[in-house]
């Protein structure tokens, strides 16, 4: 059998089953595709395709639908991407370009992932754990608090209140602070929060070597632990609904929201290891997904970089529209990371 009109059946094939939700039969396709070969032919390569276990009969109909290798084939074959219309791009940065704060912009990326997909969308916020520091502020806040501010590359602001040890006046808080301020930014911008720490924690032992009585090192460690301290990464999951309607759930919908609750599941379906990527985007189709309960859907993720690497994605059923998913997945993700990074 010739492999590239082999190619060409299985992608009539997905193609016609993604549109219908219909068994696919040779005569559909001679109908619907130039194949450009006899009935009797069409039929030998589906015979030999499923021979293959690329696609298989449902019951006893003349039709076929493609399986989860099929599809894994039909994705590993697409030579690229289709790229967006200009009015679908133009909607997407209008859209994300109204964002107010990091807040927003994960809101809205979820809601515009699950609208252009019709799939249930789940976005990874920036990850502190490696992100980088941009700027660090120490406010008074009392006679015997300081409050730190950390501005990170993603845009996160973080706060915290640092003990000084002691009472102080305002103007001897005032001292500290301008005695701190340099050296704090000088050590730990441009730094991951971790190393930025390690080298606070530096300075401080260096400072108290010279002077145990100087008061400075408490505000650092202070800020150096602050730094240090592992943060949770967050997830957000929307478009839910998407699936609920979906008829290809009607037997397993249960075990798959069961599945989603969980916030650990979310943000393994973002980092577990995909298929070969195309152009930047990983495709998990139906067994490829091995946490329970996900074995039937099928997952288009990529990561974008927002001052620290983090991931977004579409979960659905496998039969799903690929290449516009795939398109869909990656636009949104760089206008994502383009407004995150202004």
């Amino acid at each position: 059998m010739n492999d590239e009109r082999r190619l060409q059946v299985l992608r009539a094939i997905v193609q016609d089953y993604v549109s219908t939700s219909e068994p696919v039969g040779s005569k559909a396709l001679l109908d619907r595709h130039q194949l450009g070969v006899s009935a009797a032919t069409v039929r030998n390569d589906m015979a030999a395709l499923e021979e293959e276990g690329l696609i298989a009969a449902p019951h006893t109909s003349a039709g076929r639908i493609p399986t989860d290798a099929g599809y894994r084939l039909y994705v590993d074959k697409l030579s690229q991407i289709k790229p967006l219309s200009r009015a679908e791009r133009t909607a997407i940065e209008t859209f994300l370009v109204r964002s107010v704060d990091l807040d927003d912009v994960i809101s809205r990326t979820v809601r515009l992932l699950s609208s252009l997909t019709g799939q249930a969308a789940v976005v990874q916020y920036p990850s502190l754990n490696t992100a980088m520091v941009r700027h660090v502020e120490l406010v008074p806040r009392s006679s015997e608090r300081l409050t730190l501010v950390v501005i990170l590359s993603t845009g996160q602001v973080d706060q915290r209140v640092i003990d000084l040890g002691r009472s102080m006046t305002e103007a001897e808080a005032d001292e500290l602070i301008q005695q701190l301020r340099a050296g704090l930014n000088d050590k730990s911008v441009g730094l991951r929060r971790a190393v930025a720490a390690a080298a606070l924690r530096d300075w401080s032992a260096e400072l108290l070597e010279h002077n145990p009585q100087d008061s400075r090192p408490a505000v650092i460690e202070g800020v150096a632990a602050a730094l240090a301290e592992e943060r949770e990464d967050r997830v957000v999951l929307g478009g839910t609904a998407n699936l609920v309607r979906s008829s290809d759930f009607a037997l397993s919908l249960g075990p798959l929201l069961d599945a989603l609750e969980e916030h650990v599941v979310l943000l393994r379906l973002l980092t577990q290891e995909g298929g070969e990527a195309t152009e930047g985007v990983a495709v998990r189709i139906g067994t490829e997904n091995t946490i329970s309960g996900l074995t039937g859907t099928s997952l288009v993720t990529t990561a974008y970089d927002a001052g620290s690497l983090a991931s977004l994605g579409v979960l659905g059923p496998t039969r799903m529209d690929y290449p516009s998913t795939m398109a869909a997945v990656r636009a949104v993700a760089r206008y994502v990371a383009d407004i995150l990074d202004n």
